[in-house]
């Protein structure tokens, strides 16, 4: 292996695990405040969707980014809504916004791009001097916005959580929201601010995934990122180093897959298409028992119902 070969690979496997870091930091701020969120396949899709449609009609990929996270805070918004105030079934919300986001974007998919793979406008790399002469790593600092915003994001999410007061209150609100809601703090408010903000990053992974990683919108171009990304925030167990990690090995896993293909190796390509399917269900059942999820997640809280709530 020479610096060349693990470079690219290094370039590929990043490209590869940004939109599920995206889809699994939306997640994690979801969860993490007592939301389950199976949701994230439809809200990749919506920001894929969007940011697509928007770049090409206005000919510019920072509307279109703009467009994605808009997109994907509004259908956290409504997944909120159908959690929070309605108290509907949190596992049968999420699927829902998956099939209405599937077949509307597939719909809207064809009426705005006539079915072809219209090329999108490219979202410019951002090289860093000096850094960018670092053997093989290098390529880390040559990378476009989404990627840099995406490392702030690990950074600050884990910052906010841990060491601010605000971030006590969502994990709070996750795990005992009735003595939450006690000390006066509002569960719904911020099961809502959490759920819309995790849809907002949810949206601009999407965004990732059709203006950099493929540069065009076709039907169901997440193809399961949503479900890995879950997988990672189970993996990681709920914290925003160790999801981004699970993303990293997952992506890792598509790039060689898809190195192997080149190379021809003599294995049948549906083998390779799966591996990082088989990965994540490897690590789901390798780490399910040392995972403990938030405590109230999936639970809907309903004041003075002590019975039904943590």
């Amino acid at each position: 292996m020479n610096n060349n070969f693990l470079t690219d690979y290094l370039a590929s496997t990043l490209r590869l695990s940004v939109p599920l870091a995206y889809a699994a930091m939306g997640g994690l701020f979801s969860e993490r405040s007592g939301v389950l969120n199976i949701g994230l396949e439809g809200m990749l899709l919506t920001g894929a969707f969007t940011s697509a449609a928007a770049t090409f009609y206005s000919g510019n990929v920072a509307v279109g980014i703009c467009a994605a996270l808009i997109a994907g805070g509004f259908v956290g918004l409504v997944h909120a809504f159908l959690c929070v105030t309605l108290r509907v079934n949190q596992l049968v919300s999420g699927l829902a916004i998956n099939l209405v986001a599937g077949g509307l974007t597939s719909f809207l998919g064809r009426l705005i791009f006539s079915g072809s793979t219209q090329r999108l406008p490219v979202v410019p790399a951002i090289k860093i001097p000096i850094l960018t002469n670092i053997p093989v790593i290098g390529i880390l600092f040559e990378q476009d916005i989404l990627v840099y915003l995406l490392f702030l994001i690990i950074a600050v999410t884990t910052y906010f959580l841990f060491y601010t007061n605000p971030g006590l209150n969502l994990r709070a609100v996750g795990e005992y929201p009735s003595s939450a809601d006690t000390a006066g703090i509002s569960v719904a408010l911020v099961r809502y601010v959490a759920v819309v903000t995790g849809g907002c990053l949810v949206g601009c992974g999407g965004a990732y995934l059709a203006l950099v990683q493929i540069n065009y919108f076709t039907e169901g171009m997440s193809a399961g990122k949503g479900f890995i990304a879950i997988a990672s925030l189970i993996f990681g167990r709920w914290h925003p180093i160790g999801s981004a990690l699970a993303c990293l090995l997952f992506g890792a896993t598509e790039a060689l897959q898809l190195r192997i293909q080149a190379f021809g190796v003599n294995i049948p390509y549906q083998f390779l298409t799966m591996l990082p399917y088989a990965v994540a269900m490897i690590a789901l059942i390798g780490g399910m028992g040392k995972s403990t999820p938030p405590a109230a997640l999936g639970v809907p809280y309903e004041r003075n119902s002590a019975g039904k709530n943590i």
